[in-house]
């Protein structure tokens, strides 16, 4: 069996309400369903803190664009998505 540990959390009584009937409907657990939402929410987390600390990281290595940059790699993406969307 894996390691398993209990955490107590607060929540609104609405809150609690949703994930009650979320968890009827489903047939899952409230339990199986609050774990799912938090490993969803760090995920989430954890990516925007990699991404900002990639950010800061070329920052620091001097890797960035002017806004005449941003500017001109913008219309070019744009113009891009618009060829796709119309075709050839």
């Amino acid at each position: 069996m894996s390691n398993r540990s209990v955490i107590s959390v607060h929540t609104k009584s609405e809150t609690s309400q949703r994930l009650e009937e979320l968890a009827t409907l489903t047939r899952r657990s409230k339990s199986f369903l609050a774990n799912k939402a938090i490993e969803l929410y760090l995920a989430e987390e954890e990516a925007f803190v990699t991404s900002v600390r990639q950010g800061i990281a070329d920052v620091a290595g001097g890797h960035l664009y002017s806004i005449d940059e941003i500017r001109q790699r913008l219309q070019l993406f744009v113009s891009e998505k618009a060829s796709e969307q119309n075709g050839p």
